[in-house]
């Protein structure tokens, strides 16, 4: 497991704030990844809906999978012994029943699978062998000391040791956490002591472990359900504890001879979730307080971790912000002012209020914000902007903004670990769904960009890469990015698969999966449909297709497949489409309203319930949720409109068949 050695709390705020929702639990709809963890957790909403029950039939096999009839309409017959609590009971029997025929049905037709099912595993096994490379694990250097972790081990080296000498700090085996792997390390600013956090794969909740270093390691102290911790000073910890996939208490630990755990803050507001990391110079550590719209942060001045933090400027409504610190200046990532886009300003640490705020670079209409990283005398951006990828260096020094268009063929890029703040070359990868991850650097003295010599794994060379824009109903343009093979013939006549996701402002995952490219391989063609509600043309694309507006991004999602049809990019017999969690809301919408584009669906975790889940406010994450689905408990309009696509809701008999794999959890 590759392990991240420091936080950037901003990706987490450039992921469309989805805070509280980026690490949760099979019972979440979302999935999304930290990335900071690199922690990829797949996420559903359970149906808990006390008046539905299931009835099935299985057609005679044949050479597809069967038809599977399900109905939510019909009663169910529940005896006298268990009427009490007759909701929960309904429920039960339900998942039971269902769980328990479709487990029988699997086992009736899944045998004449399993030849192909063997050739496809032999393929990605190949595929994965020869395209997958061992990277180098992150390293964090702390002056002449370099910590590293391995399978699941801590190792300490010195920074010029050519010989590779190691000093084990910790290990998951030896400490009796077998089955968890390392998710976060903070090392202190003497080195005296060093923070991990543990989670396993049967557990949502973190667990972090103090140690103090030095040639015995050991153990100080074990705190349970932690979610993001940061060193404020040498012995002093700062951390967030998380209950009911909600972080909202921050707290202050401490490891001198007057030991003590105090409450520093707590967030009221349901809608805000709470994450804590440092600026780049260590000068401050920052408590963020965040909705998916909303911001406001609190600073703790590192040279006095036990006073009061400070608040930058009160939250309001619709204005997002990030702090970064360099030379007495807090520099702020925000959507303050118009356009409702980011911008960089900047304003003295003494009179941080939005008042004072001075613009310093703002982005250009329909761009997006990737990712932003600070440097003693720099910052870079990374933008996306008409499907391509660009690199914007923004030197405090000179004043002046370098913008480099990286290459074509990247649509995904991952810095690699966390550059030091005094670095003069930042590194990074770029990738797409079919090209393996290759190695860029740019430096900062040379102001250019360098491409690395080494590529252990082959440069694909036989795919080729397609960027269209759909016209939607309302006349809007809407980005696709096509793959195919360039030897294929007659595409009309080849497979396509169709990605979609839409919501919480949050990119279609375009980066390398070997999978995808096997398919291309077999002669599929891969189309990605950028539609509103998710963030590939900044923030105002998710705006365009949230709440009252998400009709939008299926009227998007139909355009773009029309189109590729309409293109010669297969046809409907031969077209499949591909949603995952919330993608499951467009994927399931379009299946009942033109199911005649499509011929299958995979759908792995989706959400397809909207409006049972948005009345249901004891579920941990709804409250929150209402600022992308809107509030049908409070607005008449939002029921209706939710009613409207809804995919739950929409389901009726079709005299075409969809063939769906629905890949879920339960609980």
């Amino acid at each position: 497991m590759k392990v991240t050695m420091s936080c950037v709390g901003l990706r987490n705020l450039l992921q469309g704030l989805s805070f509280s929702v980026k690490y949760y639990s099979s019972i979440n709809h979302l999935q999304t990844t930290c990335p900071c963890s690199k922690i990829k957790a797949k996420k559903c909403h359970i149906l808990n809906c006390s008046e539905c029950t299931c009835t099935h039939r299985t057609a005679p096999s044949g050479s597809i999978l069967p038809w599977r009839f399900f109905s939510c309409k019909e009663g169910t017959r529940i005896s006298s012994k268990r009427k009490q609590n007759t909701s929960v009971v309904t429920s039960e029997l339900l998942h039971k029943n269902l769980l328990k025929s479709e487990q029988e049905n699997w086992n009736d037709i899944s045998p004449i699978y399993k030849p192909m099912t063997k050739r496809i595993k032999e393929k990605l096994e190949e595929f994965h062998n020869k395209y997958t490379f061992n990277s180098e694990s992150p390293r964090m250097r702390f002056g002449g000391n370099v910590y590293f972790e391995e399978n699941g081990c801590i190792f300490l080296s010195k920074a010029d040791d050519d010989e590779g000498n190691v000093d084990i700090l910790f290990s998951t085996d030896d400490l009796g956490f077998s089955d968890a792997f390392i998710q976060r390390i903070r090392i202190s600013p003497d080195q005296t002591y060093m923070a991990i956090s543990l989670k396993s794969e049967s557990s949502e909740e973190a667990t972090c472990v103090i140690m103090k270093l030095g040639h015995f390691p050991v153990v100080k102290k074990v705190i349970p359900s932690v979610f993001s911790f940061e060193w404020a000073a040498n012995d002093v910890l700062y951390y967030t504890t998380q209950k009911n996939l909600k972080c909202q208490n921050v707290f202050m630990t401490t490891f001198t001879y007057q030991k003590h755990t105090k409450l520093v803050y707590t967030e009221q507001d349901a809608r805000f979730f709470v994450d804590i990391y440092l600026t780049k110079d260590r000068r401050f550590l920052t408590i963020n307080s965040n909705s998916k719209t909303t911001s406001e942060v609190w600073l703790v001045d590192c040279r006095n971790p036990f006073a009061l933090p400070a608040l930058v400027q009160a939250r309001t409504k619709g204005v997002i912000y990030h702090i970064e610190h360099r030379n007495d200046e807090l520099y702020i990532l925000t959507t303050y002012g118009e356009p409702a886009e980011y911008k960089l300003m900047k304003a003295p640490v003494a009179s941080s209020g939005k008042e004072n705020w001075q613009l310093v670079y703002a982005l250009e209409k329909k761009t997006k914000l990737v990712d932003f990283e600070m440097f003693s005398d720099d910052c870079i951006m990374f933008l996306k902007k008409a499907g391509h990828l660009y690199l914007n260096v923004i030197s405090f020094v000179s004043h002046s903004v370098q913008s480099i268009k990286l290459p074509t063929w990247a649509c995904e890029f991952e810095l690699e670990s966390h550059p030091e703040h005094t670095t003069s070359t930042c590194y990074f990868q770029l990738s797409s769904p079919v090209h393996p991850p290759k190695r860029f650097a740019y430096s900062f003295k040379e102001n250019n960009l360098i491409e690395q010599a080494v590529q252990e794994v082959p440069i694909i060379t036989n795919c080729h890469t397609t960027r269209l824009l759909a016209k939607s109903k309302d006349e809007t343009l809407v980005p696709i990015t096509v793959f195919h093979n360039k030897n294929s013939e007659e595409l009309h006549r080849k497979p396509l698969l169709v990605h979609v996701y839409g919501a919480y402002g949050i990119d279609l995952n375009m980066s390398f999966k070997e999978e995808k490219l096997m398919l291309i391989e077999e002669g599929w063609i891969l189309a990605y449909c950028h539609v509103r509600g998710g963030g590939e043309l900044g923030l105002s694309w998710h705006k365009d297709g949230c709440q009252h507006n998400k009709l939008k991004g299926l009227h998007d999602l139909k355009a773009c497949i029309m189109l590729l049809h309409e293109l010669g990019f297969s046809q409907p017999k031969h077209t499949a489409l591909a949603a995952a969690s919330a993608g499951g809301v467009l994927a399931g919408a379009l299946c009942n309203t033109d199911p005649e584009l499509i011929r299958a669906m995979v759908l792995q975790a989706p959400f397809v319930d909207v409006l049972n889940t948005m009345m249901k406010t004891h579920l941990p994450l709804t409250i929150e949720e209402q600022e992308e689905w809107g509030n049908p408990l409070e607005d008449e309009k939002y029921m209706k409109y939710i009613k409207s696509y809804c995919p739950y809701q929409n389901i009726k008999p079709q005299f075409l068949s969809r063939h769906m794999k629905m890949i879920n959890g339960y609980h």
